[in-house]
């Protein structure tokens, strides 16, 4: 590990003004920094103090004087646009290949150790921690959504996002939910029951409950995401081969600033009407090649459930592509 280095800076003039300013209310925008670089900012006044990885604490120094000369022009900072300098420098990914170097990866929560098996899941948690957008395709019982929770969960409990949103299409409902009994929740919680183990695995049934009274993790059917921006969030699709290629295209353009989506789904179960095609193939054609966004492919030999279950996966496999050879 990089042991953490210091840096001083001197803000001239000292005015209350600029600094308030530059601080955010209750230094919101220096907390913002240190949550998203990595590092850890002190100040008294005008004196700054940044400790952390040395290419990082340079770039927030540099950052900060930037800012501060444009608070000395009287333009009002804001989260969002201290979020979008960071995204312009390339701190995120100084910060992302910090995490991401050792080589045995362990996600831990307050209940539980979890460690990715294999190349593949060691893979896919990586990506996750480097990139904003990123894509687990694969059979079941590969670990997609059960690390992409642990990640989810580790980000919440480092205080990296304010809050865990789950979300899933409803094909079998229609994405209509009227006839099911209760209220929004208890609608949608049949299709999201896997997300649910997950979460209170890692974090236990009460605080689960918790924090879904408090929105902090919040469920929702993938058609009540339209008109919605998600900031500072760590936002899970499942099931994403069930979903149009206009719900696709409408859930990726919510991505706000200091978020983190992961998209999990298997291409060989999807359940729409005939002749839809799925959002989640699709996308893979439209996003081959485009910069930052992470793609795992897992196959059976990455099922870590019963031994079994790799052996029927391949069995599908070679059905269906005897089936396509037949068919051409």
């Amino acid at each position: 590990m990089t042991t953490a280095q210091s840096i001083k800076l001197t803000l001239e003039p000292e005015n209350g003004a600029y600094l308030a300013n530059l601080c955010g209310p209750f230094n919101e925008h220096l907390k913002l920094i240190e949550r998203r670089v990595g590092i850890e900012i002190r100040n008294h006044g005008n004196h700054f103090q940044l400790l952390g990885d040395i290419e990082a604490i340079t770039q927030v120094s540099d950052m900060l004087e930037s800012l501060y000369e444009d608070a000395k022009q009287n333009k009002t900072l804001s989260p969002d646009q201290i979020h979008l300098l960071i995204q312009q420098s390339g701190l995120d990914q100084i910060i992302s290949h910090q995490k991401i170097q050792d080589t045995d990866i362990a996600i831990r929560t307050k209940k539980t150790l979890i460690r990715p098996r294999g190349e593949n899941q060691q893979g896919y948690v990586r990506s996750i921690l480097e990139h904003d957008i990123n894509f687990g395709i694969g059979p079941a019982g590969t670990g997609k959504t059960y690390l992409a929770v642990a990640c989810a969960v580790d980000a919440l409990e480092r205080e990296e996002v304010d809050r865990i949103l789950l979300v899933r299409p409803a094909v079998e409902a229609g994405e209509k939910l009227g006839f099911l009994p209760g209220d929004l929740t208890q609608k949608v919680d049949p299709y999201l029951r896997p997300l649910y183990d997950a979460l209170y695995e890692m974090l236990g049934f009460e605080r689960v409950g918790k924090l879904i009274e408090r929105n902090v993790i919040e469920v929702a059917p993938l058609a009540f995401m339209r008109g919605r921006t998600l900031n500072n969030s760590f936002v899970i699709l499942d099931e994403s081969q069930n979903t149009t290629k206009e719900q696709m295209k409408m859930f990726l353009t919510r991505i706000g600033f200091g978020s983190t989506a992961v998209i999990t789904g298997d291409i060989t179960q999807i359940d729409l009407p005939k002749g839809t095609k799925s959002g989640l193939v699709h996308t893979i054609q439209v996003l081959d090649g485009v910069k930052d966004i992470g793609f795992t492919r897992f196959t059976a030999k990455d099922v870590v459930r019963h031994p079994l279950v790799q052996h029927i996966v391949r069995a599908y496999d070679r059905f269906e592509k005897l089936e396509q050879e037949k068919g051409q």
